[in-house]
């Protein structure tokens, strides 16, 4: 994993997660600021080797296979900046923070954590949107979560919420003071202050001004069949879908076609999630309460009452 990169611009920290946290708002924030590289794949996913990607939410582009192509997403920074990358698949993984650690000894770590039941309610609207979930009722998603990979037993939602288990693979190998932890409900109602904390931790000028970004938000998705449908025009599946697309595609400029791809989904396929089963959300406070109660006395600070589990038996 260390072939030279002593010509090589080597990133200097690492947002690592989770998904549906706020990272996709972080990192556009923190690419505006002049002191700061981040590169336009938001999601190198680089050293996530361990997770097979039918169930992450899809890359953004194409995804670096070699250590070569990886770190020339950086090789436009400036002497003079921090170059970082996000990827909120880091954190979830087993072999991340290793891997981070013996080709960046000095990295700083930005990790990101949410209610673990609306978190998770989230992350499944979100795969259900992309198409890695094909099931649109979460209690019966959570019930067939199971899934075996290499002789190992993978939970496709569960697995996320080991917060504990996470953040020490990163304090094993970088000083805890390289590590800084956020609560997605701090950045949801004080943003400008919290980007202003990631721009002090990455001693980066943080008087500079900060707009805040909503970014990625939740949607629902009315009809799979009909997303699908939507999708193969586009893309040119089927005869008829390829008559269409080929027509459009001499007359259409291609930003074009893709806004109008956009506008059409986001009209007729995404809405406003349904609101969420009290009963299913219950559920999975009593399950993660555990976890909760195990993170607040790891961090510190009281996340049982914050979060609301402290009225959870």
């Amino acid at each position: 994993m260390t072939p030279s990169t002593d010509s090589a611009r080597v990133p200097d920290f690492f947002i690592v997660g989770h998904h549906k946290s706020g990272t996709t708002a972080l990192y556009r924030m923190l690419r505006r600021h002049p002191q700061i590289f981040m590169p336009a794949l938001k999601e190198p996913k680089f050293f996530a080797s361990d997770l097979p990607a039918r169930l992450e939410p899809p890359a953004a582009g194409t995804l670096p296979g070699t250590l070569k192509e990886y770190l020339a997403l950086f090789a436009d920074a400036r002497p003079d900046q921090r170059a970082g990358e996000a990827s909120p698949s880091y954190l979830r993984s087993h072999v991340a923070a290793g891997l981070i650690a013996q080709l960046q000894p000095a990295a700083r770590i930005v990790a990101i954590l949410r209610e673990p039941a609306s978190f998770v309610r989230s992350l499944h609207l979100q795969l259900v949107q992309s198409h890695v979930e094909s099931e649109k009722d979460l209690a019966k998603a959570l019930a067939a979560e199971d899934v075996v990979r290499g002789g190992q037993q993978m939970r496709r939602y569960s697995d996320h919420v080991r917060y504990v288990e996470q953040l020490r693979r990163y304090h094993a190998v970088f000083p805890r003071e390289r590590v800084l932890v956020l609560i997605y409900d701090d950045f949801r109602a004080e943003n400008e202050a919290t980007v202003r904390r990631v721009l002090r931790f990455l001693d980066v000028d943080d008087t500079v001004r900060v707009d805040p970004i909503e970014a990625n938000p939740t949607v629902g998705v009315r009809s799979l069949r009909l997303d699908d449908t939507v999708r193969a025009l586009y893309e040119g599946r089927g005869p008829l879908a390829r008559i269409v697309k080929n027509t459009v595609k001499t007359i259409t400029p291609t930003r074009l076609r893709v806004n109008a791809s956009r506008a059409i989904r986001g009209r007729l396929v995404y809405g406003k999630p349904p609101p969420p089963d009290e009963d299913v959300m219950a559920q999975l406070r009593h399950r993660f309460k555990a976890e909760v109660l195990a993170l607040s006395e790891y961090m510190d600070r009281d996340l049982v009452e914050l979060w609301g589990y402290d009225g959870i038996a």
